[in-house]
This record gives structure tokens, C-alpha cells and sequence, in this order.
């Protein structure tokens, strides 16, 4: 029988994947409301950073932290995190929830892939046909999205396929940075210290970039604005990662990262139902070929003698 630890681990790590399958949809209906698609990220990690500090006012020395710690996680990570985080709302505007989050699911693969030559970890034949399995998942994905266009509050301002298609990619390319920064900081500086670094530096350099491209951020024009922009940085990055830090500390990192991927088929369907953001039966086919291959790679993952304890800025 599953202890209740365990029991609340499971639990936890979905809370942070049903958060995380928030983010889409919200970031849709910011979009009606008349936000930015580059001012949407900003916020939202604004109001995380709020809230870690915060946190941070409770523990000791959860402000200090070396030159290393500020120029890998703060400069490097937070570039990262700026990079996804404006990335990703282009995919979200120009592809549709589910192909945009499935294409950010690439980035455990990317993680696998790249940890050989960066940290020295074998590239097993596993790999490569789960890499494989999940690319062909996302291409099922990509070209099995019907959008009737209802309650679409990007519709005047999506970009072209192909250049939301690049920006997904992007925005994949710079989370599975992040991830492999966090294999090498978290076990130096703990993971919500990584975390709240990282997501500094991003709202640093947005702020800083932003307005010299002539994309300042504007504060939301109404009251629900606001509350999404709320809800996205306290729901989908703070709450979404203490639960998954939550489950974590309650049963292995890979069941806990196998629970947490409900994410997409969460957007998915919160996509379907608030805005008509239709898949078709082969792109329905793909996305369970993405979570099932990322799920399956956690598994594999966690029979290495060098498990190491996660992070993650959310989507």
C-alpha cells in the first residue's frame, strides 16, 4: 500500500503540472485583454520574483550568493529565462496552446542529448529512439491543430507559422539551457535560490531590453488583466514549482517529472474548451507520443547512478 508521503508526492507533482497547463490558456485570454506579446513574460516572472524575495526574507542567507552564482545563474540563466519566456508567448499566439507547449516538450530530450558532450553523460540508444519517437510526436502535433478561431484573443496579433514555429524552438532550446545550468547550480546553491536567480536576471534583461526595442511593458488595461497576470506568476511559476519541489522531497525525481507531464494534455484541453483550439485524431496521437517519450525518458533517467535533484522555471 502507498504511504501517504508518497501519496502526496504523486499529488503534488500534478498540482505543478495542471499549473503548469494553465499557462496557455491564460496567456490566450491576456491577449484579448489587449497585453503584449512581449510584456506578457515580463510580468509574469516580475511577480514571481516578487514573491521569492518575499520567501527569501524568511531564510537566512537565501540572499548571498557568489560571483559564479551571479554570472551563471543570474546573467546566463536569467538570459535564458528572458529568451523563453518571450519565446514562448509568440509560440502560444502563433501556433496554439497544444503545439506550443508539445514543442517546449522537446526540451528533456534536447537535455538528454546535449548532457554527453556538456556534462559527460553517455548517449544510450534509448535516447535517441525516445528523441526520435517525441520529434515525431511533435511534428503529429503541429500539423494536426485545427483553430476555428473562437475566443482567440491573439487572432490580430499572431505572428506567421513559421516564424512562431522558430520562436517555440527557441524558447525549447533556451528551457533545456536552463535545465542543464540547473544540474550543475542546484546541487551548489539549493533550488530556489537557482530559481529566484535566474528569474531576476530575466526580468532584469527584459526590462533593460525591452524597452530599447520599442516593446516597453505596459501594465494591463483592466481588472482582468491583472488577475491573469496574477495567476500567471503566482499560479504557474511560484505555486507550480513549490509543488513540484513538494513532490520532489516525497518520492524520486523522475515519478515526480513522469506526474508533473499532464501539462500539456492540460493546455490541450483547456485550449479545446475555452477557445475551439481543435487536434485532430493524428495530432491527439502526437501529444500522447510526446508525454509518453518524455515520461519514458524520466523513467530511464532514473536508473543513472547520478540522478540529481531538478529545477525548473515552469511554462
Amino acid at each position: 500500500m502507498i504511504s501517504r508521503s508518497r501519496l502526496a508526492g504523486y499529488l503534488f507533482a500534478l498540482c505543478a503540472g495542471i499549473l503548469w497547463g494553465t499557462t496557455g490558456p491564460l496567456s490566450t485570454a491576456l491577449y484579448a485583454e489587449g497585453a503584449k506579446l512581449t510584456a506578457v513574460g515580463f510580468w509574469r516572472i516580475l511577480l514571481s520574483v516578487a514573491g521569492l524575495a518575499i520567501f527569501g526574507l524568511t531564510r537566512p542567507g537565501f540572499f548571498k550568493v557568489d560571483r559564479r552564482g551571479i554570472l551563471l545563474v543570474g546573467l546566463l540563466g536569467g538570459a535564458l529565462v528572458a529568451t523563453f519566456e518571450v519565446g514562448l508567448q509568440f509560440a502560444i499566439a502563433g501556433l496554439g496552446v497544444a503545439p506550443a507547449v508539445t514543442l517546449l516538450y522537446t526540451a528533456p530530450i534536447v537535455v538528454a542529448l546535449l548532457a554527453h558532450p556538456l556534462l559527460g553523460e553517455a548517449i544510450t540508444k534509448s535516447r535517441v529512439v525516445i528523441a526520435v519517437a517525441v520529434l515525431i510526436g511533435v511534428w503529429l502535433t503541429l500539423t494536426g491543430t485545427v483553430d476555428d478561431g473562437s475566443g482567440d484573443g491573439a487572432a490580430n496579433t499572431a505572428p506567421p507559422f513559421v516564424l512562431a514555429l522558430a520562436w517555440g524552438t527557441l524558447a525549447a532550446l533556451s528551457y533545456a539551457g536552463t535545465t542543464l545550468m540547473a544540474r550543475y547550480a542546484v546541487p551548489r546553491y539549493g533550488a530556489v535560490k537557482v530559481l529566484f536567480l535566474e528569474l531576476l536576471g530575466g526580468t532584469a534583461l527584459l526590462g533593460l531590453l525591452l524597452p530599447l526595442t520599442g516593446n516597453a511593458p505596459a501594465p494591463a488595461q483592466t481588472l482582468a488583466g491583472w488577475i491573469y497576470i496574477v495567476a500567471l506568476g503566482i499560479g504557474t511559476v511560484l505555486a507550480a514549482n513549490f509543488f513540484f519541489f513538494a513532490g520532489v522531497r516525497r518520492i524520486d525525481a523522475a515519478p515526480t517529472a513522469v506526474a508533473a507531464s499532464i501539462e500539456p494534455v492540460v493546455g490541450a484541453l483547456l485550449a479545446l474548451i475555452l477557445f475551439g483550439q481543435q487536434l485532430t485524431g493524428a495530432g491527439w496521437i502526437g501529444l500522447l507520443m510526446v508525454v509518453g517519450g518524455v515520461a519514458t525518458s524520466s523513467l530511464l533517467e532514473a536508473k543513472t547512478p547520478a540522478e540529481r535533484e531538478p529545477v525548473t522555471v515552469g511554462t
